[in-house]
């Protein structure tokens, strides 16, 4: 077993382009401040007793945007990592479209319970609303699902799990995956830097994703693969 990543930062940088950031989704009205802060009291009503625990798989590991006071591994079971929300912005363009993970049913997912301070809790969670979420027809992602620690049974906050609506794709075999995430980019970054991100800071808290690693090699291969051709084609010409 291979415990280098083929995904490198020299490879990553080979998909980073300066994409303008496009401005306002114009789709969809975006929720309110007074929306948000609606949702906010409503999910902390829902909270089990205790301490506030966000489960964190993808972005939140290595880009949180909150502020933390403890962190365990856990592992949320009958939920799984998928590419599966389709980008048309922040790491993809309409013309380039990109992918997204999110948690869909069966399996199990280990990934990082982050808890946030018990002092401002409402504080703490709006800020993480206003970075997840932007339209109403994303809040069905939003739930308190049970996951596993070395030291029992927790309930978590997580984001995109289950989520229906807009921009949901089926799931795609891990090849195609790999043909996405290879050429999108936006103005957040491209789709090998965010699966680079997360499967390198998943590998710093000893958790190895087995779909997560195959999907890098994959993604590596495609990149080297896409210059090698650039070089051949500038040859000929």
């Amino acid at each position: 077993m291979h415990n280098e990543m083929a995904l490198t930062p020299e490879l990553v940088a080979r998909c980073e382009r300066g994409i303008a950031d496009p401005g306002p989704e114009p789709r969809l009205p975006y929720l309110s401040e007074a929306e948000y802060d609606l949702l906010t009291e409503k999910l902390l009503a829902q909270k089990p007793a205790g301490p506030l625990w966000v489960f964190a798989y993808g972005s939140l590991i290595w880009n949180p945007e909150y502020e933390s006071v403890e962190h365990r591994r856990a592992g949320a079971h009958g939920w799984h990592r998928a590419f599966c929300l389709e980008l048309q912005r922040w790491r993809g363009t309409p013309e380039q479209k990109g992918l997204m993970m999110a948690l869909e049913r069966g399996g199990s997912c280990h990934g990082v319970l982050f808890r946030l301070p018990d002092n401002d809790h409402g504080l703490q969670l709006g800020r993480l609303l206003r970075r997840e979420i932007s339209f109403a027809a994303e809040m069905s992602g939003i739930r308190w699902i049970p996951v596993d620690t070395a030291e029992g049974r927790l309930y978590a906050l997580v984001f995109w799990a289950g989520a229906t609506g807009l921009d949901i794709t089926v799931d795609l075999p891990l090849p195609e995956v790999a043909r996405i995430l290879a050429r999108a980019c936006g103005h957040l970054g491209s789709g090998a830097g965010y699966l680079y991100n997360t499967v390198s800071h998943l590998k710093e808290y000893g958790i190895r994703d087995r779909n997560l690693w195959r999907l890098q090699e994959l993604v590596a291969e495609e990149i080297k693969s896409l210059f090698e051709a650039k070089r051949e084609s500038h040859r000929q010409s």
